[in-house]
């Protein structure tokens, strides 16, 4: 599953035909980066390969004014095909990422405990960030969410509070192991 190609796939078959700019705005409106590791800026060079691929199709080039021209793209037959792979691919990949962080505790040995503590305090308080940020962000789009999005926020602040949670049975763990 290729996040980039998701999203291009998505927005040409929900979209109909549109320009690069296009795309890349409705991604950044979106926040896809806050979901996915994709980044709106290699949406450009997605598009020439996809294209290049037969999976997205040149409509035409526009101009306006002295805007820089503009090529307008549309998902081909097989861009639609693909892009029901990729969802499929998408809704039945179960895995876990690994998190470094797992591999990092294996090793901490090597770190001064104090350091140790510390360090982990600081990642717990990213992460709390994080999840303050998402929470309001939520609060924020909840009169524009449709169809699946509530769940789909849901699940991003769910894992945020899951990992909070651990972090500060991590700390207590830390904390006892040095007294």
């Amino acid at each position: 599953m290729n996040a980039t190609r998701l999203f291009v796939l998505g927005a040409l078959a929900r979209g109909g035909p549109m320009h690069g700019h296009k795309i890349r705005q409705d991604a950044q409106l979106d926040q896809v980066e806050l979901w996915t590791d994709m980044k709106p800026g290699s949406l450009y060079g997605a598009l020439r390969r996809m294209a290049t691929e037969g999976v997205i199709a040149v409509v035409r080039t526009e101009q306006e004014g002295n805007l820089p021209a503009r090529t307008v793209y549309e998902i081909t037959e097989s861009g639609r095909r693909e892009f029901i792979e990729q969802l499929h691919a998408a809704l039945g990949d179960a895995r876990l990422r690994p998190d470094p962080v797992d591999l990092a505790l294996q090793h901490a040995s090597a770190v001064d405990p104090a350091t140790l503590l510390d360090l982990t305090r600081k990642r717990r308080t990213t992460l709390a960030e994080r999840l303050a940020f998402m929470r309001a962000l939520r609060q924020q789009a909840e009169p524009h969410l449709t169809g699946l999005e509530p769940v789909a926020f849901d699940h991003t602040l769910m894992r945020l509070e899951v990992e909070v949670a651990w972090h500060d049975r991590l700390i207590t763990a830390l904390t006892e192991e040095n007294r």
